[in-house]
């Protein structure tokens, strides 16, 4: 008897369903991203520890634990989360806290990182996006019938945000910044706010908001003055932006061949991260950046499929809380590598090195895929 429930057991885990154009959508952006890793990593990995592929063999370590979590995580059911959504408030207002404490490192400038031990630290911004989404769904579920309402439904539940945004400032981090906002809104019109609410307060409070915020910061400033012209400047503020440019102008319509960029000869800085979109365009050219894109649009085109047909609201707002968390990320990140919005640290899903976030999880008939 006890092998029989063993075996039934295991067949369960086997037969769960799960979306099989996601997961092999998913694959291949993984794999394409940790080719241009080591590509546009190669030089800098050289330059400074002698070793090639000391960045593309981390990148590939977290690939393939990010695929075996996947591999488990769908099978937990996603309701499970649900009974917890309120400690994922809390857990991102301690993690975001820690990072002020002396656990939390300064690198160029920002505080954002918690080192644990040399070997291993992580960036809680990161984690606190899925915890977000988590919160949000649960918080948005409860409170259903007050959504409509400008003051109950819109303004109340923002307020949950202010002092995780104001943590996040502090770091400062204000790209992860952006993207929750975003996140927590697509959920919150999805779930029943009004569209109109968010008009009318993105235009008298957040355009005011994001000024200032960029007005009361010297670097913020600089960074939109480069943006409106960053040919003024190229040998020190606008000097990445126009590297990136000349990287995709080269690429033309097929790239100059994987692994001949030259743009990633440390004219880039850091390549593998923020700007590989770049080294993507000049390598495989605008070939190469459509299918990836088109890559990012089926994961997005199934993200929204699986949202619809999820069982309850709470697995619909889990789905297109993580499917708005990449879509605003790819944009974000494309944008600034072309130079249509200011520059900000920004990494590429599935690409980008140290994005450990590899492998999302979308909701579907009661688990994830």
């Amino acid at each position: 008897m006890a092998k029989r429930k063993k075996e039934k057991s295991f067949s369960s885990f086997l037969n769960n369903p799960f979306d099989f154009t996601l997961v092999i959508t998913i694959l291949l952006l993984l794999g394409i991203g940790l080719v241009m890793v080591l590509s546009a990593s190669s030089p800098s990995a050289l330059s400074e520890s002698g070793n090639s592929y000391a960045y593309f063999s981390k990148q590939l370590l977290f690939a393939i634990l990010g695929i075996i979590a996947m591999a488990f995580i769908s099978k937990i059911d996603y309701r499970f989360y649900q009974k917890f959504y309120k400690h994922a408030w809390w857990i991102s207002i301690i993690l975001l806290a820690i990072v002020m404490s002396p656990l939390g490192k300064e690198v160029n400038g920002a505080k954002r990182w918690i080192y644990l031990t040399e070997t291993f630290s992580f960036q809680p911004s990161e984690m606190v996006k899925f915890l977000m989404i988590i919160f949000y769904a649960g918080l948005l579920v409860k409170d259903r019938d007050e959504l409509p309402l400008y003051w109950k439904g819109l303004v109340k539940h923002m307020l949950y945000l202010v002092p995780i945004i104001g943590l996040l400032l502090l770091e400062p981090h204000m790209s992860a910044s952006m993207v929750i906002i975003g996140i927590v809104c697509v959920m919150m019109i999805v779930a029943g706010c009004k569209f109109k609410h968010f008009a009318l307060t993105g235009i008298g409070v957040g355009i005011p908001g994001l000024a200032a915020l960029i007005a009361l910061e010297p670097y913020r400033l600089k960074r939109f003055v480069t943006f409106m012209n960053p040919w003024q400047d190229i040998t020190g503020d606008g000097w990445q932006v126009v590297q990136s440019l000349y990287a995709i102008g080269s690429g033309g319509l097929f790239g100059v061949g994987l692994g001949d960029s030259k743009q990633k000869y440390l004219y880039i800085p850091e390549p593998h991260n923020d700007f590989i979109f770049s080294i993507l365009a000049e390598e495989l050219g605008f070939v190469g950046c459509a299918v990836v894109l088109i890559l990012f649009a089926v994961f997005i085109w199934r993200g929204v499929l699986i949202a619809m047909k999820a069982p309850d609201m709470f697995g619909s707002l889990i789905a297109i809380g993580i499917t708005a968390l990449v879509t605003i990320q790819v944009i974000i990140n494309v944008a600034v590598v072309t130079s249509s919005m200011p520059a900000t640290g920004m990494p590429l899903p599935f690409f980008s090195y140290r994005w450990y976030g590899v492998v999302y999880f979308v909701v579907r008939d009661g688990g994830f895929a």
